[in-house]
């Protein structure tokens, strides 16, 4: 752990305060000893390694003051906007201002049950992770049952009610029983800029479980920090993809841990960014029993100011001989002030394993373009073409079909928005 030496910034008061006020009314040692293990740190700045290409404690100058609990008023708007929203799943679990509505989750599977409950810590070593744990005041845990096998995916909607500028935290568990095949879809969804989010998500797989989990992030929250953390045992499969197209400052962060012989884990997502934006995906894959494999696969398509990063670390821990680990990151700029910061690392204590990986950044290619161009399709057009292909290479390998088709609908979306855009921007010039 690193200490945090500086003086308290404007945002580390106010989050003190609000943490106080909130503990007065629910006292719990768990929540206590988090927000203690935030203070230690505080928030992160580049001196923090994995946070080295996003220096919050920066650009966080001010925090929002905390989301009341949803009220009457504010379920109702969360209604209508699930009203207006294309189901994608067989059940869902619906969070309002990070707060479990029960009234509006529905419909799930019966070998699925939902309760709300007070959640364990994670074992992570991070100060955001620390300050959701302390600022939850509403947790639940999703449990797949064992010999579950449901055919549909589970939504879990994080809805966000209201104009103003406020600070949601979200807290969730998903437990797989033996055996149990899953599939969840969380879809972030009605945040304003003036929105600072924190949600965790904690997965637990046993023996022989088998999840697809995937995320899409497309409203426009001006802060995003979102936690992923799951624990594998033995023969376990988690296969869990990310499409992040909206936030001005996005983070993801994934721990992941084998802990199982001859578990699995195929990590994806695909980041894009325009604008001025930032978009932050770091994770770490740690093995640590024989027979593992690991794949990480993550593309950005960044525009205009805007900067992607990627930071990915496989660890391989002295008794996880027989890994299998592979690691790439792939970025398109699209215009001059564009950035992409990847840093891939390994970090093996094993002598028996086959790990690799590897990291490209360029634009598009120039002979593809005028192969389009001179069978007459406008250069727009061309681009376009290209860049669907891109993204649609990373968003297949999650293999569903029911998965696969509202990410395409969400890439399809990004791109007529902002290729009319850049290409009127190029015509000027």
């Amino acid at each position: 752990m690193t200490a945090h030496f500086a003086e308290r910034s404007i945002a580390e008061s106010a989050l003190a305060r609000d943490f106080e006020a909130t503990h007065a009314l629910s006292r719990s040692p768990r929540r206590a000893a988090a927000f203690s293990r935030f203070q230690v740190q505080g928030l992160p700045t580049r001196r923090n390694e994995s946070w080295h290409y996003t220096d919050l404690r920066a650009a966080m100058r001010e925090a929002a003051p905390l989301a009341p609990p949803p009220d009457k008023q504010t379920i109702e708007a969360a209604r209508r906007m699930l009203q207006a929203r294309k189901p994608i799943g067989v059940g869902r679990v619906v969070l309002v201002n990070g707060a479990v509505a029960t009234e509006l989750s529905e419909g799930l599977p019966a070998s699925v049950v939902f309760e709300r409950e007070e959640l364990p810590s994670a074992d992570v070593d991070d100060a955001m992770v620390a300050l959701n744990e302390a600022m939850s005041l509403d947790a639940g845990e999703l449990k797949v049952l064992g010999g579950a096998a449901f055919t549909d995916p589970v939504e879990i909607i994080h809805l966000t009610v209201g104009e103003h500028a406020q600070a949601t935290y979200s807290r969730l568990a998903i437990t797989v029983a033996a055996g149990a095949k899953a599939e969840f879809v969380e879809d972030f969804i009605g945040a304003t800029p003036g929105v600072q989010r924190n949600a965790s998500t904690l997965m637990a797989l046993a023996e022989n479980a088998k999840v697809k989990h995937v995320v899409m992030l497309n409203d426009q929250a001006g802060l995003h920090i979102e936690s992923q953390i799951a624990e594998l045992a033995p023969r376990a499969e988690l296969n869990a993809f990310a499409l992040v197209a909206g936030g001005a400052l996005t983070r993801r962060q994934l721990f992941v841990r084998l802990a199982g012989e001859e578990a699995k884990v195929a990590l994806g997502g695909l980041a894009l960014v325009d604008g001025s934006r930032r978009a932050d995906t770091t994770l770490q894959v740690n093995h640590k029993a024989t027979g593992g494999t690991s794949r990480e696969f993550y593309r950005a398509i960044v525009d205009d100011d805007g900067v992607g990063v990627f930071q990915g670390k496989i660890i391989v821990e002295k008794a996880a001989q027989k890994t299998d680990g592979a690691m790439k990151s792939q970025a398109i700029l699209l215009s001059p002030q564009a950035q992409m910061n990847a840093k891939p690392e390994l970090e093996i204590f094993a002598d028996d394993v086959a790990c690799g990986h590897g990291a490209t950044i360029g634009s598009l290619d120039p002979e593809q373009l005028f192969y389009l161009q001179a069978r007459g399709i406008p250069r727009a057009e061309a681009e376009s073409m290209l860049l669907e292909a891109f993204g649609r290479e990373a968003i297949d390998r999650i293999e569903d079909q029911r998965l696969i088709e509202p990410l395409r609908e969400a890439l399809g979306a990004w791109l007529a928005a902002g290729r009319g855009k850049a290409t009127s921007m190029r015509t000027l010039k």
